[in-house]
């Protein structure tokens, strides 16, 4: 029988500004790997990239769209407010530190949430972000941190950690994780609720803040889109496309993003959740490991549109295959 529970996050989906910027941003400070460059499927003359682990592994991705136009969000409840990444220890924690300081990132000081030491931190577009430290934790195992990117691997982000969602109106979103979701609610500091999925761990929370006293947030680019849920099959997505049916909730039903299959649904105002599967993944018949995020990569189904396609989004190059990313230690820990 399949296992039909959520088993963590999957990806974040994001808007930015610029696809440029963004790929200079995450590539050559965050180290994270570009695993794809692609567009919407829903609206082709928008970049889709993805940026993941070393090999594209699902629970490590943070997507971003590039919608022409784009007015700025503004920060309020009823949104997905934070995103995080996993970095392996406490010790990473103080590498970032001096890494936030070279390139002149915004961030917080050290902090504790939950137990975890992270620290908190922006990109160009005002995005909110945080690094959350393994250190002691168990659960969802992470990824593998980008062997030839310019972070040390040591202190490398190899993974996806607690979102972070505001909401004005707790109880009916605890309803939606706890009865429809059978997520666990674990602890709860001041204004924030810990819940927990699958194995549980950074990989597998969701952190909920009650807020009745700011706006509705407004989406647009360095605000969050929608995040995923991991499922692990086909089965699995079928079981949650009639579970919410079933429930009331609407939901897009089966969508094949080709790299991975997926089911909408907007369960609370303002948030869109997804349910995504761990396959087939992002190396395939277009790509090898070597060349991952190289070239616009298109799903079948697009293929034959390319020349149209690749007139309405602008040239963007990606290439890292020819290039070599020195380790940047900064004086900390160098061995």
């Amino acid at each position: 029988m399949t296992n039909q529970e959520i088993t963590g996050i999957h990806h974040v989906t994001a808007m930015t500004s610029s696809a440029e910027k963004n790929y200079e941003w995450f590539t050559n400070i965050i180290g994270l790997r570009l695993v794809k460059k692609t567009v919407n499927q829903d609206d082709i003359q928008t970049y889709h990239l993805f940026f993941a682990d070393d090999e594209g592994n699902p629970g490590t991705d943070m997507t971003f769209f590039d919608f022409p136009n784009n007015p700025k969000g503004s920060k309020g409840t009823n949104d997905i407010s934070r995103s995080s990444f996993r970095v392996p220890s406490d010790r990473a924690l103080d590498y970032w530190l001096k890494r936030f300081e070279h390139f002149n990132v915004k961030h917080s000081e050290i902090k504790e949430q939950f137990g975890v030491k992270v620290i908190q931190f922006e990109d160009f577009d005002e995005q909110q972000y945080q690094l959350v430290s393994d250190e002691n934790l168990d659960g969802v195992a992470p990824g593998k941190p980008w062997k030839d990117g310019p972070v040390p691997l040591e202190f490398a982000v190899y993974g996806l950690g607690p979102v972070i969602v505001r909401v004005d109106d707790f109880d009916q979103m605890a309803s939606v994780l706890e009865d429809t979701l059978q997520f666990r609610k674990v602890s709860k500091e001041n204004q924030y609720t810990l819940y927990e999925m699958g194995k549980g761990g950074n990989g597998g929370r969701l952190i909920i803040e009650e807020s009745t006293i700011l706006p509705a947030a407004r989406q647009g680019y360095g605000s969050v889109h929608h995040v995923a849920f991991r499922v692990d099959d086909r089965a699995a997505l079928n079981h949650w496309t009639d579970q919410l049916s079933n429930l009331g909730y609407a939901n897009s039903g089966y969508v094949d993003r080709f790299y991975f299959e997926s089911l909408y649904a907007r369960m609370y105002p303002g948030v869109l959740f997804e349910f995504a599967t761990d396959g087939p993944g992002f190396i395939d018949h277009q790509e090898n490991y070597e060349t991952l995020g190289e070239k616009l990569a298109l799903p079948p189904a697009y293929e034959a549109h390319r020349e149209q396609i690749e007139g309405l989004v602008r040239p963007i190059d990606t290439v890292r295959s020819t290039k070599v990313f020195e380790k940047e230690y900064f004086g900390f820990g160098e061995v």
